[in-house]
């Protein structure tokens, strides 16, 4: 507590930056501007920076100030709509799940009806993105997390491990009238390739999975370009849904699409891949609801 500066300080700042001017904020906060003056002058000794250039007209904000005004006014426009949400005795805000944009697309968002009919009074807000949210700023409540083991510092849970291998739609093999033999066989295909943004050089991509079906079959070709290649996974799964080629995918990601046929597995060789945690944070406020999604996660993986 002793770290924090002085609320008084900060909500002086703030006013006098959105207004321009240290009379306006004065006004607004009902005291003098001398007042706002000395409260802007404490917030400046805190920080070791000078928050604005005083000129006589306009105010205007120095670079640390401008840097920290937009901060504080998104502080403080949050506070005012928590202290409304706690004001609404009925509102139930949205539990934030964070997931990687495939996994969310193809295996949760399938999967909500069976949450609303479990969990009527929990809403939920979907955020689709392969970007890493901090969920200690704040930024959801929840996140699925794709990788080799579960991120330090937070609670997880062990959704699925998956497995990659190629898959197709069954009219691209009809169309060619040749069944698949061997690896070298897929070669007669459009392979189609998706840009994996962590870089891993143990990602199962089709480097790895043509390099590890070279040592059962020597006549594949050792370099091959890609005939299609994706930036995001869920355009490469729906060009190879659509019968434009071969890809490596999640069994996972295209479980339903492997189920009901509409995708089949073109050659038994797999690679491993990575694992989907649920991840939270110790003692969250909304411990409650994350532990029904936890439970329904559960039930339904």
């Amino acid at each position: 507590m002793g770290n924090r500066p002085p609320l008084r300080a900060l909500h002086a700042f703030e006013a006098a930056a959105r207004h321009g001017s240290f009379k306006a904020a004065a006004t607004e906060l009902g005291v003098t501007p001398t007042a706002i003056s000395h409260q802007v002058r404490l917030l400046e000794e805190i920080c070791g920076l000078k928050l604005f250039q005083r000129r006589p007209r306009p105010l205007v904000l120095t670079s640390a100030g401008a840097r920290l005004f937009p901060i504080l006014r998104n502080a403080f426009d949050l506070l005012a709509g928590s202290l409304a949400a706690v004001a609404e005795p009925d509102f139930q805000a949205p539990l934030r799940v964070t997931s990687p944009n495939a996994f969310a697309s193809r295996w949760l968002v399938p999967r909500l009806p069976k949450w609303r009919e479990a969990n009527p009074a929990i809403p939920l807000e979907i955020i689709g993105t392969d970007a890493l949210l901090d969920l200690r700023a704040g930024a959801a409540d929840v996140a699925i997390r794709y990788t080799r083991r579960p991120p330090l510092g937070l609670a997880s849970h062990e959704i699925c491990r998956d497995s990659f291998f190629p898959v197709c739609s069954p009219r691209l093999l009809a169309s060619d009238g040749r069944a698949i033999e061997r690896a070298a066989d897929l070669l007669r295909y459009p392979l189609i390739h998706f840009d994996w943004m962590n870089r891993d050089p143990d990602a199962p991509t089709w480097s790895r999975w043509l390099a590890t079906a070279r040592s059962i079959d020597p006549e594949l070709i050792p370099d091959k370009a890609w005939d299609l290649s994706f930036r995001e996974e869920l355009h490469a799964i729906d060009a190879v849904v659509a019968g434009q080629g071969i890809a490596i995918c999640s069994d996972v990601v295209v479980g339903r699409e492997l189920e009901n046929g509409s995708l089949v597995r073109a050659h038994p060789l797999s690679l491993p891949g990575y694992s989907f945690y649920v991840v939270w944070m110790h003692h969250s406020p909304r411990s409650a609801e994350i532990e029904s999604f936890l439970a329904w996660i559960r039930t339904n993986a």
